[in-house]
């Protein structure tokens, strides 16, 4: 209870307290208060309400597909860099959602892999046709002059010993360079998409070009067909990733191998027109080559770095080596003895070998040949005595392989970029001269005297750059050149 009697001081603060809330009762400041916190109180439970009804997240359904991601490197598959590597496609996911087919083992036949225009019967019965000659008739080797005496000689290196012949005198080039041209007969569309690969038929009687591109095609042309029905030009899809290489049997031109990125090497069998299943991997094929007089083995390299060794009659596996770091991808065999081989490689070596002693543990080479950056391709030359390579660093070396010390770096711009396959320097038709496509839409003539460009292929009927290269091995003077277009040039000498 209040006291009777109050000091001064409570009274002001009564009379205060009295006027302050006659002032707020005139201003409704109360009113306007309760009616805020109302709000506010209202709005806080139906943003509870609304939390708590929310639907519920769907859970996937149990039998839905779950994708496993697997970088290439672990598939044994290159990056996409733009081939100058090779590679294939990177992986797209499909638009339906129904699985993808798996890829057909085999056999089937080659009516169900045919693709192109018209019949292909024309294709048969003209393989078939050269089967019946003599093989000395259809396969003439080319003529050299050369000098009459050659030195034996016998080399020990890192404890080898090899046998090689070694010419005294230089051979001079057996075609005019000069006199090569195009014409616009020899100009062929011939697939869709870039070639990653192009070979001559082995033969005198035909002109045919077989190539490879890199959707999984192989096709072959005729450039005289004018005789036949349709363009001469005949599509098969043998495969579901980039060729990588495309061989015909020694003693058989009826049986032609394919190598390829999607792991199976297959062979397109003429006689009973069927594409067998030779080999399959889980891992790409990069590179396939037949050693000399040895028509039942097929060495290829397989996933990083791994060669291996086919028997052809029994499909299975003679010898499996690990020979470099990364990816092979080329692999050729020396004219003069067939024993020694040389592989090139992404790990930027290309490595001379003895078959004879090669060592299964612990691989040890002959020669190493360093460049910077990845090695495209290591071809012999026709008489075996040097080794050209071709090098993402824009070099191309010539090795004499008589000492192993002789070598030259030649430069030359190799930077085609990702929609163009990677240059791959080639020998001609002796040990003159070497071909090679340059940037400009030519083929250059490097030749091993001069250690430099001498000559560059040019024409006006060129539309695009010719990459892959190969030369006839009956008909000097002949060359053909793949594109990243599906195109295919043929050079005459005439």
């Amino acid at each position: 209870m209040a006291p009777s009697k109050l000091t001064e001081y409570e009274r002001k603060r009564l009379d205060n307290i009295r006027r302050n809330d006659e002032m707020l009762a005139a201003l409704k400041i109360c009113s306007k208060a309760s009616q805020l916190s109302a709000s506010s109180k209202r709005h806080r439970v139906e943003s509870f309400k609304s939390f708590k009804v929310s639907p519920e997240k769907k859970k996937p359904k149990p039998d839905s597909q779950i994708v496993i991601r697997r970088s290439l490197r672990s598939r044994g598959m290159p990056p996409e860099d733009g081939e100058s590597l090779e590679t294939p496609n990177k992986i797209q996911m499909p638009s339906s959602v129904e699985k993808p087919s798996p890829p057909v083992m085999g056999p089937f036949s080659m009516s169900d892999a045919y693709c192109g225009t018209g019949s292909d019967r024309p294709l048969i019965d003209t393989i078939l046709s050269l089967q019946k000659k003599p093989l000395v008739d259809r396969c003439e080797p080319v003529k050299m002059e050369q000098s009459d005496e050659i030195l034996h000689t016998s080399v020990k290196k890192e404890s080898f010993e090899r046998e090689i012949k070694i010419e005294k005198k230089e051979v001079e080039s057996c075609v005019d360079l000069w006199s090569m041209k195009l014409k616009p007969e020899n100009i062929a569309r011939i697939m869709p998409g870039r070639i990653m690969v192009v070979k001559f038929l082995p033969c005198n009687d035909v002109k045919m070009i077989a190539a490879g591109n890199k959707m999984g095609n192989v096709a072959f042309w005729k450039p005289d067909s004018l005789d036949e029905e349709g363009d001469g030009i005949y599509l098969y899809h043998p495969h579901t990733a980039p060729i990588s290489q495309i061989l015909f049997q020694q003693s058989c031109l009826s049986k032609i191998f394919s190598s390829s990125y999607d792991g199976f090497v297959r062979m397109m069998n003429v006689e009973k027109e069927v594409f067998d299943l030779v080999y399959s991997s889980d891992y790409a094929i990069f590179c396939l080559s037949q050693r000399p007089n040895d028509k039942n083995g097929l060495y290829f390299g397989e996933g990083l770095g791994e060669l291996r060794i086919l028997d052809e009659r029994t499909g299975r596996i003679s010898s499996q080596w690990m020979l470099h770091e990364n990816r092979i991808n080329s692999i050729d065999f020396n004219s003069q003895n067939p024993n020694i081989m040389v592989t090139s490689s992404t790990d930027g070596t290309a490595c001379l070998w003895d078959l004879r002693r090669v060592n299964a543990d612990k691989p040890n080479c002959l020669k190493t040949v360093k460049h910077k950056r990845a090695v495209h391709s290591a071809y012999f030359s026709p008489s075996g005595t040097f080794l050209a390579t071709t090098s993402l660093d824009d070099t191309v070396g010539i090795l004499n392989c008589a000492n192993f010390e002789d070598i030259s770096l030649i430069c030359h711009y190799n930077q085609t970029g990702r929609w163009i396959s990677s240059f791959r320097s080639i020998w001609g038709w002796d040990d003159s001269h070497i071909f090679i496509g340059n940037m400009k839409r030519g083929v250059d003539v490097i030749s091993r005297f001069q250690r430099r460009t001498i000559l560059t292929l040019e024409s006006p009927y060129i539309s695009a750059i010719p990459c892959r290269s190969d030369i006839h091995p009956y008909n000097v003077g002949m060359l053909a050149g793949g594109t990243g277009g599906g195109q295919v040039y043929m050079w005459t000498s005439t």
